[in-house]
């Protein structure tokens, strides 16, 4: 899939797109840390996956994403670009069926995946991490990490 055509006002505003420390990932892990969690920041939960968390609990095998609205396309606030539409959807269409495929082979090593969107309130996604972390069995000990 090659790079649409773009204008300089969406291409400036496309490179100020992060991969990480987005504002949603940072509440999140200061609401988590807050709580006396303690996890790895943007970090593959398999040796030699290339796709990665947001947050990694390995001793729990438990991941964390944050989706963007746009880019993971959220039922609720996803919007439809007008410009190179096609292609767009395409794109958008894609990083979905990456998340799946990517949910399906944590899952399939024995991961907890937790996907949260950016407009969910801080407080229920750090709720979602809390009983998802709960839920799974210790894999070893994990140093700094309270008991949940």
């Amino acid at each position: 899939m090659g790079r649409p055509v773009t204008d300089a006002a969406t291409s400036a505003r496309l490179s100020k797109q992060r991969r990480r420390d987005t504002k949603p990932e940072v509440a999140l892990r200061r609401e988590l840390h807050r709580l006396g969690l303690r996890y790895f920041v943007d970090r593959a939960p398999l040796k030699g996956m290339r796709r990665r968390a947001d947050v990694v609990f390995p001793r729990r095998k438990v991941a964390v994403y944050v989706d963007g609205c746009f880019w993971h396309s959220c039922p609720v606030h996803a919007t439809e670009p007008r410009n190179n539409a096609q292609w767009w959807a395409d794109k958008l269409a894609a990083n979905v069926a990456r998340d799946r495929d990517t949910d399906a082979r944590l899952e399939a090593e024995g991961w907890t995946v937790v996907r949260v969107w950016e407009h969910e309130p801080v407080t229920d996604a750090a709720a979602l991490v809390l009983h998802a972390l709960e839920s799974s069995p210790p894999f070893g000990s994990e140093r700094g990490v309270r008991s949940v």
